[in-house]
């Protein structure tokens, strides 16, 4: 279900000026090009009328052939015409982001523990988010690492697909599947040169 590689689009670490909606979008297409299928929208300082443009404009360029997630808001994903939702701990509940959204769309859940795996994995969440794997510069507060331990066991304890996120490159992404993920999510790493760089992602990961 979940691709090999999950893209995290963030407005605020992308390079460039101009309109946001625009930089975005170039930077989405770029992604894609190199062949990302899923791609998540998250952006944790903008209002909500900015998150809908970029989103509307996201969805407007790219169509159909891209499965796009909004971040924390399912309000915001209706809106924009989006795939699904991904909460965190502090965000909705799943089932309250599944009561907006409904059942054809996807919510993912972001977890930090094995505990919060296992009650996520009781939700009906469609997939499960595990980490940060290592050491992370695009939260400003991250939480504590969980390492491969945690993925290990967070694999353990869910049968849903599970994406890892938090400091992973093309150089230790190999070692996060091979611990159990199904999918690593990737920001920083994919910023600079990102068609080049996802595809490169992608033939790391086979």
């Amino acid at each position: 279900m979940l691709p090999r590689l999950y893209p995290i689009i963030d407005p605020d670490l992308l390079p460039g000026s101009g309109d946001q909606a625009t930089c975005v979008t170039a930077f989405a297409r770029e992604l894609v090009q190199g062949g990302a299928t899923l791609l998540q929208y998250r952006n944790k300082t903008g209002s909500g009328r900015q998150m809908l443009s970029d989103a509307r404009e996201l969805r407007r360029d790219l169509g159909r052939k891209v499965r796009l997630i909004m971040n924390d808001r399912a309000d915001l994903c209706l809106a924009a015409g989006f795939d699904g939702v991904h909460v965190g701990q502090e965000d909705l509940l799943p089932e309250s982001a599944r009561a907006v959204v409904g059942d054809g769309l996807w919510v993912g859940v972001s977890t930090h523990s094995v505990a919060q795996v296992i009650e996520a994995d009781k939700t009906s969440a469609d997939y499960i988010a595990i980490g940060p794997v290592f050491a992370t510069t695009s939260k400003l507060n991250p939480d504590p690492v969980v390492g491969l331990e945690g993925v290990r066991a967070a694999r353990a304890a869910t049968r849903k697909p599970l994406a890892a996120i938090g400091g992973i490159t093309r150089a230790n992404c190999v070692s996060v599947i091979d611990a159990g993920a199904d999918s690593v999510a990737v920001i920083s790493d994919l910023v600079h040169d990102p068609a080049k760089s996802v595809a490169a992602f992608l033939r790391v990961l086979g």
